[in-house]
């Protein structure tokens, strides 16, 4: 089984999606849509997506390991690979100390959840890991098609690619707010990103890539904001996307901030992107 990511997908938590928007997505000719927002195991959204459309493909970033059973997981995913072959990505990924009560060591966590899904039949190349460091982005390349990194910045990127090899799918996310205005933008995206820095693996991952102590402690320096949340004209924003390409990733999944009907900055990126 192959799965197309195509070079560029979207990432939009649970609320933000709808059967609607994918068809409007896929119509750009975005390769992915992300849902993002740790959906259940159930993985009815991913269903109703992939029944609205004809070709994208529908990944999860990410199925939380914590509060998602695997036996049940891996059961939706046999059931939307028959519905709709070469067209859905399991991703999962152990989420954060500080969101939930059952934390216990996360790389041990994800090898025994792989381990389930193996004995359940997912195929390594039908699942995807959220990965930061080292261990966990070998990991990825060992046990499933590959790396979904979040919040991260192209720096990122190239060492992940050097960690993975050639042949591991990288597919890093990047948030964007379509805004000429500095100030504006900056408070736009800094409403989405002061969130993540509450969150250790976020933080200690940032300072690795020469971000300060006080880059990293919220609402976040203008600097931070700057690289984790794009801001300007749709072709300022593409180069930005294009950095994480040229630094090794495989596909990039774009997040708009600040609107309610992310379409026209859906569209506006598509066109400055071709």
């Amino acid at each position: 089984m192959t799965v197309s990511l195509g070079k560029i997908g979207i990432w939009r938590t649970v609320a933000g999606l709808h059967p609607d928007l994918a068809v409007e997505v896929e119509k750009l000719g975005y390769g992915t849509i992300w849902i993002g927002g740790s959906p259940p195991a159930d993985l009815t959204l991913a269903e109703r997506l992939l029944d609205a459309t004809s070709e994208i493909t529908v990944a999860t970033g990410i199925v939380n390991i914590w509060n998602s059973d695997p036996k049940t997981t891996a059961a939706s995913y046999h059931r939307i690979a028959a519905k709709h072959p070469e067209r859905f990505m399991l991703g999962i990924g152990a989420g954060h100390r500080e969101m939930t009560d059952v934390y216990r060591k996360p790389y041990q966590a994800l090898v025994e959840y792989l381990d389930e899904l193996d004995s359940a039949g997912v195929p390594k190349s039908g699942r995807m890991l959220a990965a930061l460091g080292p261990k966990v982005l070998e990991l990825a390349g060992s046990r499933a098609a590959g790396a979904h990194p979040y919040l991260t910045v192209p720096a990122h990127t190239r060492q992940a690619r050097e960690i993975l090899g050639e042949a591991p799918l990288l597919a890093p996310e990047q948030k964007f707010v379509l805004d000429t205005d500095p100030d504006r933008a900056r408070t736009t995206g800094r409403e989405t990103v002061k969130y993540y820095l509450k969150l250790s693996n976020y933080t200690r991952n940032l300072r690795r890539y020469g971000f300060t102590e006080e880059d990293v402690t919220p609402p976040g320096s203008d600097r931070l904001v700057d690289v984790l949340a794009l801001h300007g004209t749709a072709e300022q924003i593409a180069a930005g996307v294009t950095a994480h390409l040229d630094a090794g990733a495989n596909h990039v999944c774009v997040q708009s901030l600040g609107d309610d009907n992310p379409l026209p900055s859906y569209r506006a990126l598509a066109g400055a992107l071709r």
